[in-house]
């Protein structure tokens, strides 16, 4: 799903015209990286938390020469889905285990 397809989603299922469903979508996107830039961590109740990691300086290098580069110190963002949303990517029902699956069963005689 594209950024596109998501404000076609919205302007349909909420009824609004395209333009504020995509006022809609980019603010909430918007206020998602100004809250990380800052160092905020937001907290999606059964969807995820997005929070920014920090990466240590190391030595890094070139694959194209082999020469060493040092690498600075940088934050990334990270993603850590809710319990919530693995349960309905993996069975597409909150709450419930994944499916067993039965081991294969030895041909009959």
């Amino acid at each position: 799903m594209t950024k596109a397809d998501l404000i076609e989603e919205v302007s349909r299922l909420a009824e609004l015209t395209r333009k504020d469903s995509e006022v809609i979508v980019e603010t909430i996107f918007d206020s998602i990286v100004r809250s990380l830039r800052v160092g905020d961590k937001i907290e999606i109740r059964g969807f995820g938390s997005f929070r920014t990691r920090q990466r240590n300086p190391r030595v890094g290098r070139n694959p194209k020469t082999g020469d060493r580069v040092e690498v600075p110190a940088k934050k990334i963002p990270f993603f850590k889905p809710s319990k919530e949303l693995k349960d309905l990517v993996n069975t597409g029902a909150p709450g419930t285990a994944p499916p067993a699956v039965a081991p294969p069963s030895a041909p009959q005689p």
